[in-house]
């Protein structure tokens, strides 16, 4: 899996209200050498987006008081993150989630239980090129 060593040092944000799932893709994302943030709730990560500015957010869509689709929305509407990368992860695997997904502006969909291997496949597709 030679793209998966491409990942050293890339910062990846987890938004969970799942404590089960926040740990299992911190323990896959930190094998993969990634450093990785970890919130919550759409209040939560929204304050650590502007301390940290990861470079890839994965945003469950399911969470109390904000959920994924309003966190997405407000992470897109910020002109220093519009262009971050935002992967919805969802438990629903419906057309019209989706399609709401692209409509708020994510850039990939990932369905619940996610996979190591399509965990770090979402990552590296987005991570930012080493320069040359």
């Amino acid at each position: 899996m030679a793209e998966v060593a491409n990942l050293r040092g890339v910062k990846v944000m987890v938004i969970d209200d799942s404590n089960t799932i926040r740990r299992s893709a911190e323990i896959f994302l930190v094998q993969a050498g990634c450093q990785v943030l970890l919130a919550e709730d759409g209040f939560d990560a929204l304050s650590k987006i502007a301390d940290h500015q990861p470079d890839i957010i994965f945003c469950d869509i399911m969470m109390p008081r904000l959920d994924g689709y309003q966190t997405c929305a407000l992470i897109k509407k910020n002109t220093r993150f519009r262009t971050t990368p935002v992967i919805m992860l969802s438990s629903k695997d419906g057309l019209f989630d989706r399609a709401r997904g692209r409509m708020v502006g994510s850039d990939q969909y990932l369905t619940k239980p996610f996979t190591k291997d399509s965990l770090l496949q979402a990552v590296a597709s987005f991570a930012p090129q080493p320069v040359q």
